[in-house]
């Protein structure tokens, strides 16, 4: 799993490259070097783009996207597939506990690397948290 902060103001399609830059899990599923190339990426809505789809699959990672309501022409799409979707509440799930943390969802800070430093700290307590239980 990897997180890349950024400005609300770019689209999601044009942030992919970066967020898979932060992916950092090897092969076997253990942490490891950075893996720039999943076997797989599931994402929402805000990914939609026949071209995001297309370039995901010439670099070998299969797009698990749902298409918006207004894309008729859907590439790369397989319904059998997307049934691996419905795993995606358990990312749904970790940004609502992310939401538990105020100085997160009010953004208090000015400076990216001050807010990415709270979100990074709140990531480690809730991994506390899990394991602790």
């Amino acid at each position: 799993m990897g997180a890349y902060l950024d400005a609300a103001s770019p689209a999601e399609v044009k942030l992919l490259e970066r967020t898979l830059a932060t992916v950092a899990v090897g092969r076997t599923g253990r942490p490891g070097r950075p893996r720039q190339r999943p076997d797989r990426l599931i994402a929402d809505r805000g990914y939609d783009s026949n071209g995001l789809r297309a370039a995901l699959a010439r670099r070998g990672i299969e797009p698990i996207i749902p298409a918006r309501v207004n894309n008729h022409r859907a590439t790369h799409q397989d319904g059998r597939k997307l049934r691996r979707y419905r795993r995606r509440w358990i990312v749904e799930r970790t940004i609502a506990w992310i939401g538990h943390f105020r100085r997160l969802v009010v953004r208090y800070e000015n400076s990216l690397p001050m807010y990415a430093g709270f979100f990074h700290l709140a990531c480690a307590v809730i991994t506390l948290r899990k394991i602790l239980k």
